[in-house]
């Protein structure tokens, strides 16, 4: 049985299962009849009726993999491949919705340890079939699209165990294939947590938040992913790399760093050693208003840099203020701070952080502002498939720079957008992570599909990614570079940069079969 069929049985051509699906608000739609014109879409094509190429792989091949995996482990119905045939950006679903699967393996294996991933890299590189792994199957930036003429899905879900607690060194080895709930709950039972939570995180996996270098939304407190990471276990066509065994080492460059963000392209990570922390004792969350972006972005950098730092910090502008308003009650305007506290006695930071806001011109809403964030905080891809259904195209992008470039990179970002789109559409844009030196900025586009909705976007992308470029931020802060930022991605890097990069991978994956097309420029 394919899991992450089981996982997504209801959800084809939408984000996770019918169970979670979400309407828009009556009021929420009528302001986007109000602001785009909008057609409602054909229903989608069914699964069973999506165009799905043949498996067309050598049956020497097939036979292969099955004696590593065994015969209930390579899967090549059409059902299964399409499942793993691209990941859950807009353009993806909206593909699946057409029943286009145009990037569908020959055959999705699912080893069960690391040894059959080691021996499943060794069939494939002597067969010359590219591979693609995968985790949950959320990635946004093409991720899961290789360039490659046929390919093997790697399915890690068999891989899905807490495989040690150190509860003196506060350290737990998770396999890779273990999604984020199943994760949060191994480790309650120790009592203890990771503290990520990204908006992924129903469905992500580790081994996807480490080759992503993903970031939570509790991220001011706990951390991103990668300052979790201790120690790895990568599979590579070369052999098994473990890096990491100490808190800290002067061992020569940090290899850990190679594999983190590598998204598949220098092996297959297996399992993750990570930092854990005990079950925080209690929780608070708030909201708080400002005038403008610039006053509420000037208390975040203060927080950020100075102290007392919440666990969730999270800024939105003034039209992710009103849109997200709509329909809640809230009419204040300005722009909506969410602060939220996490650990023993929380009392003392958060009245120490209230000082520090309202001294910088913040008027709190309470408890239930915040709260009210945490309720829906996994809302939005499911808020996607409505406007899906009732016409709109919605997608986002992401970004990171420094504190003193942070306004000029919102606003050149969203003006490139608008610019693009010059039949109307609505940018909503929030400070989403927060550093001592910069922080990070979450933009929403919600527009008029048109004609080509796909290739409309690719035009408003590619505008909002020179922008971002032009403005010295980088080109992705945690969704990753997959092949949809490869271009950029190089910019950034320099060439001697690019050139050590294909180095590390001609080295790893000399038959270059790992994710082909995907990051590396």
């Amino acid at each position: 049985m394919d899991v992450r069929g089981e996982a997504w049985s209801a959800g084809w051509a939408r984000w996770g299962t019918a169970t979670n699906a979400k309407v828009l608000p009556d009021s929420a739609a009528k302001l986007l009849a109000q602001v785009l014109d909008l057609t409602p879409p054909p229903p989608p094509v069914p699964l069973a009726e999506a165009a799905v190429p043949e498996c067309e792989l050598d049956a020497a091949v097939l036979d292969a993999l099955r004696q590593v995996v065994g015969d209930g482990h390579v899967l090549t119905a059409a059902e299964a491949r399409a499942r793993h045939a691209s990941g859950m950006s807009t353009p993806d679903l909206l593909r699946d919705r057409r029943g286009q699967v145009r990037t569908a393996p020959q055959a999705v294996v699912r080893p069960a340890d690391h040894a059959e991933v080691v021996s499943v890299l060794d069939v494939c590189s002597r067969n010359q079939v590219a591979v693609v792994p995968f985790g949950g199957g959320t990635s946004v930036v093409g991720g899961l699209t290789p360039t490659a003429p046929r390919h093997v899905t790697v399915d890690l879900g068999r891989l899905d165990a807490l495989v040690a607690v150190d509860p003196v060194s506060r350290t737990a080895v998770l396999q890779a294939g273990v999604r984020a709930p199943r994760a949060a709950d191994l480790l309650a039972e120790h009592g203890f947590t990771l503290g990520h939570v990204p908006q992924s995180y129903e469905y992500a996996t580790i081994g996807g938040f480490a080759a992503t270098r993903s970031s939570g939304q509790a991220s001011a407190g706990y951390g991103r992913f990668d300052d979790m990471v201790a120690a790895l276990t990568v599979a590579t066509p070369r052999g098994t790399v473990r890096v990491g065994r100490a808190p800290a080492s002067a061992a020569g460059p940090d290899l850990r760093q190679l594999f983190l963000g590598s998204e598949g392209t220098l092996g297959i990570i297996t399992d993750v050693t990570l930092r854990v922390r005990p079950l925080p004792a209690r929780s608070h969350y708030e909201g708080w208003r400002f005038e403008s972006f610039a006053a509420g972005l000037h208390a975040v950098r203060r927080l950020a840099q100075d102290g007392p730092r919440p666990t969730v910090l999270r800024l939105s502008d003034e039209v992710e203020t009103m849109i997200g308003a709509t329909g809640s009650g809230r009419s204040e305007g300005g722009c909506l701070l969410v602060a939220g506290y996490e650990g023993g006695d929380v009392q003392p930071t958060v009245e120490a952080a209230a000082g520090v806001l309202a001294a910088h011109g913040g008027t709190p809403l309470g408890p239930e502002a915040g709260r009210q964030w945490e309720r829906h905080r996994f809302d939005a891809p499911y808020l996607r498939d409505a406007l899906l259904d009732a016409g709109a195209f919605a997608e986002t992008l992401e970004t990171a720079a420094y504190w003193s470039a942070v306004p000029a990179v919102h606003d050149r970002v969203r003006q490139a957008i608008l610019d693009a789109l010059p039949d109307g559409a609505l940018v909503l844009a929030h400070v989403s992570h927060v550093y001592e030196t910069g922080a990070s900025l979450y933009f929403t586009v919600i527009c008029s599909p048109g004609p080509d909705p796909i290739g409309r976007w690719h035009t408003a992308k590619a505008a909002a990614s020179d922008a971002i470029a032009a403005a010295g931020a980088t080109i992705t802060h945690h969704h990753g570079v997959g092949a949809d930022h490869r271009p950029w991605y190089a910019a950034e890097i320099g060439d001697v940069a690019v050139d050590l990069l294909r180095a590390v991978k001609g080295h790893l994956d000399p038959a270059g079969i790992l994710n082909p097309g995907i990051l590396v420029p």
